[in-house]
């Protein structure tokens, strides 16, 4: 009896623990509140596409080639950290977004969170920007945005460059995603895993390569974590998995036929090697480069050496990724 009386008593202090939760969280996250903690704050700048208030980062020359920069699932535009002025000063105009849903851009609960529908976002920017035809720059799920924009409006992509691109569903498999796509159980998980600075630290540390794991400082975690908080952003997460329908970029990759370069870490565990390799055969005239010792984030982990490769690419260097 006693027993019974125990557990009853725990399952009703976590049931009101996860209730708090949820009702103190934050609906969403706001550029002005944590500008003064942001990175290249200086440089952002929102415009409305489609009726969503959707934030950028910009910089270089208005003149110069442009290159779109694409981040991927739960992430924003902080993995291009390191990367947007870099490229900026390689000789770019440099684009980087923040998809729907995500960082601080626009959370509209009815929106629909899918591959084409991000595509379509990206192309409304370039409208709205004044941009014809742009490099894109695609990781992880943003790569797979960006082989969708190859797809559907291939007319105004110059070339492609995908990081550890996703092109089918099974990242979707794994169990705690899968858990996390089931009705109300996602809703009651998201809160409480992205909300937990330590589930953050320790999915980063998966993502880094071993060898980098020293490169995720306190500054670093929080700025991954700083718009996984909000309420709306878990609504865009869990909306996003479930209408995660990736498998025509592997079906339809041979109508892509932009130059392409494919960048993979080595120890990528998020979107494994293999899969690299499946694109690169099946992308005609594609171009594979592996870095070492890196996982699914070279931008992050391996900056100025991607900066490099990339800048080398879109000026047409044929020596810059053998």
């Amino acid at each position: 009896m006693k027993k019974r009386y125990w557990i009853g008593g725990m399952t009703a202090v976590a049931g009101g623990a996860l209730a708090l939760k949820l009702l103190t969280r934050p609906q969403d996250v706001e550029w002005g509140e944590h500008r003064e903690r942001l990175h290249h704050a200086e440089r952002s700048r929102f415009v409305e596409i489609e009726g969503v208030r959707v934030h950028y980062q910009e910089a270089g020359e208005r003149s110069a080639p442009v290159m779109l920069l694409i981040h991927g699932f739960c992430a924003s535009n902080f993995v291009w950290n390191d990367a947007l002025v870099p490229l900026a000063e390689a000789g770019f105009r440099v684009v980087a977004p923040d998809l729907v849903g995500f960082g601080f851009s626009g959370k509209p609960g009815g929106a629909e969170y899918t591959f084409e529908a991000q595509a379509r976002l990206i192309v409304g920017l370039m409208d709205a920007l004044g941009i014809g035809r742009a490099t894109l720059v695609g990781s992880s799920y943003g790569g797979a945005v960006a082989a969708v924009c190859a797809l559907d409006y291939a007319e105004r992509v110059e070339r492609l460059v995908l990081v550890g691109a996703v092109s089918n569903d099974e990242i979707t498999r794994r169990p705690l995603l899968r858990l996390a796509a089931t009705p109300v159980m996602g809703e009651l998980l998201a809160p409480v895993l992205l909300d937990a600075r330590r589930f953050v630290k320790n999915h980063l540390r998966k993502t880094y390569a071993a060898e980098n794991g020293h490169m995720l400082d306190n500054t670093r975690i929080t700025a991954h974590q700083r718009p996984l908080r909000a309420a709306a952003t878990h609504r865009a997460i869990l909306r996003t998995l479930r209408r995660w329908r990736a498998t025509r970029i592997e079906r339809e990759a041979a109508r892509i036929t932009q130059p392409t370069l494919l960048v993979w870490g080595a120890h990528d565990r998020d979107v494994p090697l293999r899969h690299g390799r499946r694109l690169h055969e099946l992308l005609a005239g594609s171009r594979l480069f592996v870095f070492p010792n890196c996982g699914h984030l070279p931008q992050e982990e391996r900056p100025q050496e991607f900066v490099a490769l990339v800048a080398g690419f879109c000026r047409g260097e044929e020596t810059a990724a053998a």
